[in-house]
């Protein structure tokens, strides 16, 4: 299949909210691909019969959003590893009529830890993650790979933070929401992967008054774009690395594995982001 006929998208329902086919888009001109980068509604009592036939109406794969990322996976042919542990997929490859879901989170997460703050290591110390659902899912498991020897996890229902715990395993320590500021004292990395904190959800009520100054804090959460517990991080003096990195940088191996070019996040393209935001925003 030539590249002007490869065909990739974005499968949910709704998907109109998507800002996946701003990035895609973007990436298919920068590089001069003529492919194209659609979004894929697909309602759930359809979704095993439109999701297998994506392959006869010439895609590639698709990107996958709620609610769909664990029926993709049940339709898939064959799964990467982390896809299985995690229990979802967010990137599937279609390739001579098989699918082939992956999950890219955790890929994102460390890209943007990396590139944001290059001087945090896994052996900096525990690391602290406010959240239970995919995306804490998959910031554990990545930060467990990657050698993190405590992974403090906190859920305001204990009880998905221990499944998580148990499905996860290794340095995962599951804890009670109302020992959440008292685990910051010795914290080197937080990380929020609740919304607490977006655009028309509850704030997240934490102290930072124990977390060392040397701590890194990251928000999954990029609308807005500075949330609370960025703005008061940064207050004190806590290097921070905001949400919208790992948007960004999930979406490049989707985009490597369709088009045939690994995608470089750059300025222009995260500026393209922040405007349809402060649109959304009304700003």
């Amino acid at each position: 299949m030539s590249a002007s006929e490869r065909r990739a998208g974005i499968i949910g329902w709704p998907v109109t909210h998507s800002r996946s086919p701003i990035m895609h888009g973007y990436w298919l001109r920068k590089y001069a691909i003529a492919g194209s980068y659609e979004r894929i509604p697909i309602a759930p009592e359809n979704f095993s019969i439109e999701f297998r036939a994506l392959h006869d109406h010439g895609f590639v794969g698709a990107n996958v959003t709620i609610p769909h990322k664990q029926a993709a996976m049940a339709c898939c042919d064959e799964l990467d590893p982390l896809a299985k542990r995690l229990g979802a997929v967010n990137t599937v490859v279609i390739k001579d009529g098989c699918f082939y879901g992956s999950n890219t989170d955790g890929f994102g997460f460390m890209e943007n830890l990396r590139l944001g703050v290059p001087d945090w290591k896994p052996q900096s110390g525990p690391a602290v993650i406010i959240g239970a659902g995919g995306a804490a899912r998959a910031v554990a498991a990545v930060l467990n790979d990657t050698g993190v020897k405590e992974i403090h996890l906190f859920n305001r229902t204990r009880a998905r933070a221990d499944q998580v715990a148990t499905d996860l395993g290794g340095a995962i320590i599951p804890g009670d929401w109302a020992r959440l500021n008292a685990s910051l004292g010795s914290c080197a990395l937080l990380v929020n992967c609740s919304s607490l904190g977006m655009t028309g959800q509850p704030p997240l009520e934490i102290s930072l008054q124990s977390l060392p100054l040397s701590a890194f804090v990251s928000d999954l959460v990029y609308t807005p774009l500075c949330t609370p517990l960025l703005a008061a991080a940064h207050a004190r003096g806590n290097p921070t690395i905001d949400g919208l990195g790992m948007l960004l940088h999930q979406a490049r191996p989707g985009f490597a594995a369709w088009f045939g070019i690994m995608p470089e996040v750059d300025d222009a393209l995260r500026n393209l982001l922040l405007a349809d935001i402060e649109k959304a925003e009304g700003r």
